[in-house]
């Protein structure tokens, strides 16, 4: 009987000790599983974070590249604000020296009305001035009247024009009027010297001759 009752407890503390055994496995497998999942989520995390900061640090390098480049523009802007406004500064200087030779500047004058007149199709027409140049026009009018193209008269407006130099010639009708004044000539220039400036940032580059040829 005592054997019985012995082997009894021993094959109760051997089924106890597989129990605890697969226990143990069982637990040490979950452990690992947890600390897997666990591992993975952290994996994923820092990834998550990694490319939030990596996203994050590549928009603030293209916010800081687009503010230096809207900066650059803008200083680009000023600067070639600055050398059009010294160009036409130069320009009018220019303008005002030419003037002060009256055989060469009447010269001129004369070949742009009647450059300006061929552009006008018409029998009839006006030339406005400054006043300075409406007196000179006045004393050589015949020479104006010469210089048209055949076929052509024109009259001398009565009251002069507000304008550095140059002319304004006007159909009697109204309807054509071509521009020669000095303001008129540098405001057609003024898409060249913009042109030119931006290409060479140098107002050096401009032929100032555009302005006074023909």
């Amino acid at each position: 009987m005592m054997n019985q009752v012995q082997e009894l407890e021993a094959a109760i503390l051997s089924r106890a000790e597989r129990l605890a055994d697969e226990l143990r496995e069982r637990a040490n497998r979950g452990r690992d599983g947890i600390l897997r999942e666990a591992a993975e989520r952290l994996r994923l995390r820092e990834a998550r974070e990694e490319a939030s900061a990596r996203t994050q640090a590549e928009r603030n390098f293209r916010q800081r590249v687009q503010a230096s480049e809207l900066k650059m523009q803008s200083q680009l802007d000023l600067l070639r604000w600055n050398l059009v406004q010294d160009v036409e500064q130069r320009l009018t200087e220019r303008m005002r020296t030419f003037m002060q030779d009256e055989p060469v500047y009447i010269h001129w004058l004369l070949a742009i009305i009647a450059q300006a007149a061929g552009q006008i199709e018409r029998d009839t027409l006006e030339v406005a001035t400054n006043t300075r140049d409406h007196q000179r026009l006045f004393a050589r009018w015949d020479s104006v009247l010469e210089s048209l193209p055949k076929g052509q008269t024109a009259t001398l407006a009565e009251s002069p024009i507000e304008t550095l130099g140059g002319c304004l010639l006007v159909s009697t009708d109204g309807r054509i009027r071509v521009d020669q004044t000095f303001e008129g000539r540098l405001e057609r220039l003024r898409a060249r010297i913009q042109q030119v400036i931006l290409e060479h940032l140098l107002p050096g580059g401009l032929d100032t001759a555009s302005l006074f040829g023909g």
